[in-house]
């Protein structure tokens, strides 16, 4: 790329940057800090998941909520965070020796309590694993959160 040219690229994407963060859902992000500062308060626990590039997503964000919010002050009290997609042997067990659209829901089942946080995280919104798991926190009184692309799909509900 040339000088003029890396330019256009970098104002394009700037700008598409810009457009994208005014879209954002400002009152329902500060929601979800709301519930996430209650969880840390009640020492309740968070899980986080999704799929694909999803996972990816689910695992940084459980490492920032982790390790992210200590900083320098190591007496400090902690999230208790769990990022269900990365234990490699337990999600090949229960793909395997169920089907993959129990991974999160049978952890989730070893784990869960009333009152904690699942997060699910799905460009399409449609994955069938995340809204089993999903269906299964909210029967079990967790608090839900579905961070979607698109339309929502069907975790938007």
């Amino acid at each position: 790329m040339k000088g003029k040219d890396r330019m256009s690229f970098v104002e394009e994407y700037l700008r598409e940057l810009k457009e994208t963060l005014d879209k954002l859902p400002y009152s329902q992000i500060e929601k979800i800090k709301d519930i996430l500062l209650e969880a840390y308060r009640e020492d309740k626990k968070v899980f986080i998941m999704g799929n694909g590039g999803s996972a990816a997503t689910a695992s940084h964000f459980a490492c920032d909520l982790a390790k992210g919010t200590v900083g320098k002050d190591d007496s400090r009290k902690r999230f208790k965070v769990i990022a269900l997609t990365d234990s490699v042997p337990i999600l090949t067990a229960w793909a395997n020796d169920t089907a993959y659209e129990n991974i999160f829901l049978e952890q989730l089942k070893n784990l869960l309590d009333a009152g904690d946080v699942v997060i699910a995280i799905s460009g399409s919104g449609n994955s069938k694993n995340v809204i089993k798991a999903v269906e299964y926190a909210n029967v079990q009184k967790a608090l839900t959160i579905g961070l979607t692309g698109f339309k929502g799909g069907n975790l938007k509900g």
